[in-house]
């Protein structure tokens, strides 16, 4: 090795592979010691040195604390190179090795690490593209992947050239289908199925396939069911069962979306400790009606059940985002119970005729494809209550929950005398959900024709206070709108004194008149009403946030994400203000969070506005500049006179360092009717722009002008 010998004195040889050499060594530039990686000579020619440096050059752009870093590259004398930290610790293999089956709590951290490292990579566009024990390093307990790019610089060659030199690419123990197959534009998928071999392995003591040749490896894996990982690991939960099998996909389509996915899946079901409640996702019930506008009715019958079961505490329940996501696509029901990570399936079909109803309710268990519990409700349209309390107490009863006295009362409806006021209701809540002003002028009209239809109907003064308080808040809705919160709101808590959305809807209008701490109490009593209700601590924490109590703010902010992991809203506030309190790595982690949960909003709904500026601002605060560039910019063009668009879009402007452009954007907002001083005072996002004359002023006119609603962002 004297051609390096100008730069690093190699020391000795610490490893060896099929396609390099590694030799410990010590950089005489920077007086370190370093590991030197040198690819034999006939890799070496295959790649040649400017596929090989471009690509190297690109895994060096990597920055994070879970990656060997690339410290430089070259070519000596046709000999192809490069130059990583020194690591003083042990592969994962000769860990492996060495304990044989490892902890499923050690698993699934260094499962964690991994997964947020090769999503880290993933969205600068760099596929690892052959992880195996061999390319983790641990050192102190931590894991380090090493050798990103090497693998990407190889698929460039092509098989052919590679085939010459008698060089296989990839590692058939891990190697995910669609690399298995050649194909050549491979994603983060692919890593993904690599990581869920690994883990299996780990978790097993044993590879997920095994064979006599590469060949017969690779034709198993696309053969062979893989086994389920609790056949040999009982302690590991149905769920984290459920997860790897859906990594283990050998369509990438029905695999997680991105690493950061997969480890959610398996860490949130390792930290309930080995207490493994049954889980379930109910399915957007099928329209079998002639009429297609039934279709808001049965979308209304499934969301009720979902909402039924949330509130049992010893259930697992998908989230409606989550579930409809299924909606009128024609896949499997075992393999959508991979995908959503649990281990029961309720699907059934509504059909009405004239006053007439059928109801048909089937309970699945994932794993045999058996039905647990099925049945067919042919009633009266005044049945339907009857019929949704029936069905969610057979499938709490068919999975063995035990239901406290709170519980079982929970789960029954909330009645109406008019099944066409509970369908106004419906249509109504289903229109509320989506973040726009015309859905609320629709949203607002379907309430208040339940009302007509049933003046004692509780649950529809709940749904006309929230959209007219929302209307306020985020649309510069005339006092008019925070007048008819507070009847509405007032209305509700006297008819049904111990519904949880009476008294949160209660809270939201007095928070609009800024009564504080008439606001809080109700909330307070809406949480303890109902522990499951997300309105309630979310809009408890903004409370706190407009007070600039960040502490019990990100704590609320946090247990509301936890009611709702498909709401991007707590966690795109919450990691706000982990930044500005210099909380940086739970502001990634909770930045992270939130940017999944609108990636799912945003897969259903491409346009939602909110979903887009709230990202953008995430991705800020994760140094993703460009792609949050290009969502700001997508919502202006959406809908560039939206209130709170612009000034979200402002923060993002502040964040960015584009002082100028923030303070016409909230300006303009200010102009259109934006006038929320006190939010802006106690907005982290805005540190920046404190003291500026300019936005001083700004927060001056909003004070003369202010009409009392400091809770909108």
């Amino acid at each position: 090795m004297d051609i390096l010998a100008g730069q690093y004195r190699i020391d000795d040889e610490i490893g060896r592979g099929g396609m390099a050499i590694v030799y410990r060594a010590w950089d005489t530039r920077h007086d370190r010691a370093v590991a030197v990686k040198t690819l034999m000579p006939e890799v070496s020619l295959a790649l040649g040195a400017e596929r090989f440096l471009r690509e190297v050059r690109l895994a060096a752009r990597l920055n994070h604390p879970h990656i060997v870093p690339v410290h430089d590259s070259g070519d000596a004398g046709g000999l192809l190179y490069y130059v990583m930290p020194l690591i003083e610790g042990r592969t994962l293999r000769e860990h492996m090795q060495r304990v044989g089956q490892m902890p499923s709590e050690d698993v699934f951290r260094l499962a964690g690490q991994i997964a947020g490292a090769l999503d880290y990579a993933h969205r600068l566009g760099i596929v690892h593209r052959d992880i195996k024990p061999e390319n983790i390093m641990l050192h102190e307990g931590e894991a380090l992947i090493t050798d990103f790019g090497i693998a990407r610089a190889l698929s460039s060659v092509g098989d052919a050239a590679l085939t010459q030199t008698g060089i296989a690419l990839g590692t058939p123990a891990y190697m995910s289908p669609e690399q298995a197959a050649g194909e050549v534009n491979i994603d983060g998928r692919s890593d993904q199925y690599s990581l869920a071999c690994l883990v299996y392995e780990m978790l097993t003591g044993e590879p997920l396939f095994s064979a006599g040749s590469a060949q017969a490896l690779i034709a198993k894996r696309f053969s062979a069911k893989p086994p389920s990982v609790r056949v040999t690991v009982p302690a590991v939960s149905d769920s984290q069962a459920n997860a790897i099998s859906r990594a283990l996909s050998l369509e990438p389509g029905e695999r997680f979306t991105t690493a950061g996915e997969f480890a959610s899946a398996l860490n949130a079901r390792s930290s309930e400790k080995g207490q493994d409640k049954p889980s379930i996702a109910v399915l957007p019930f099928t329209n079998l009606s002639a009429d297609p506008e039934n279709e808001f009715f049965s979308d209304g019958v499934t969301g009720e059940i979902i909402n039924a079961l949330g509130k049992v505490q010893g259930l697992q329940v998908v989230s409606r985002r989550s579930a409809f996501a299924f909606k009128e696509q024609d896949t499997d029901v075992r393999s959508i119970g991979v995908k959503l990570g649990v281990s029961n399936i309720l699907e059934g079909t509504v059909r009405r005729s004239g006053n007439r109803l059928r109801v048909t309710a089937e309970l699945i268990d994932v794993e045999t494809g058996y039905h647990r519990w099925s049945d067919r409700f042919d009633r009266e349209m005044s049945d339907i209550f009857a019929i949704q309390d029936e069905i969610a107490a057979n499938i709490v009863k068919a999975l063995s929950v035990v239901l406290s006295e709170r519980e079982e009362v929970a789960i029954r409806s909330t009645t109406t005398s008019s099944i066409r006021a509970y369908e106004y209701y419906l249509r109504g809540r289903q229109l509320f959900k989506s973040f726009r002003r015309e859905s609320y002028d629709a949203s607002e009209d379907a309430f208040r024709r339940a009302i007509a239809l049933d003046p004692n109907y509780a649950l529809a003064y709940t749904g006309l206070a929230e959209v007219s308080a929302y209307r306020h808040l985020y649309f510069s809705g005339a006092e008019e709108a925070v007048e008819q919160a507070d009847s509405a709101s007032r209305k509700a808590v006297e008819l049904e004194p111990g519904l949880a959305e009476a008294h949160a809807a209660r809270g939201i209008a007095l928070s609009c008149r800024n009564l504080l701490a008439e606001a809080e109490a109700e909330f307070r009593s809406a949480m303890a009403l109902d522990p499951t209700l997300f309105e309630a601590p979310y809009m408890y924490a903004r409370l706190h946030h407009i007070r600039g109590n960040a502490e019990l703010a990100v704590q609320y902010y946090e247990q509301a994400a936890k009611l709702n992991p498909d709401d991007y809203q707590a966690l795109g506030m919450a990691s706000g203000l982990y930044l500005g309190t210099g909380r940086t790595e739970e502001a990634r982690d909770a930045a992270e969070r939130g940017i999944l949960a609108a990636q799912r909003a945003l897969a259903l709904e491409p346009g939602d506005v909110r979903a887009l500026y709230l990202s953008a601002n995430m991705l800020l605060r994760i140094g993703q500049r460009e792609k949050a560039e290009m969502f700001a910019d997508r919502a202006v063009e959406i809908a560039p006179g939206d209130l709170a668009l612009l000034y979200n879009v402002g923060c993002f402007y502040a964040l960015a360092g584009r002082k100028e452009k923030a303070l016409e954007s909230l300006e303009r907002a200010a102009e259109k009717g934006w006038n929320r001083p006190d939010w802006a005072r106690h907005d982290l996002d805005l540190v920046s722009l404190r003291g500026e004359e300019r936005f001083e002023r700004l927060l001056g006119k909003m004070d003369a002008a202010a009409v009392t609603a400091p809770l909108a962002h």
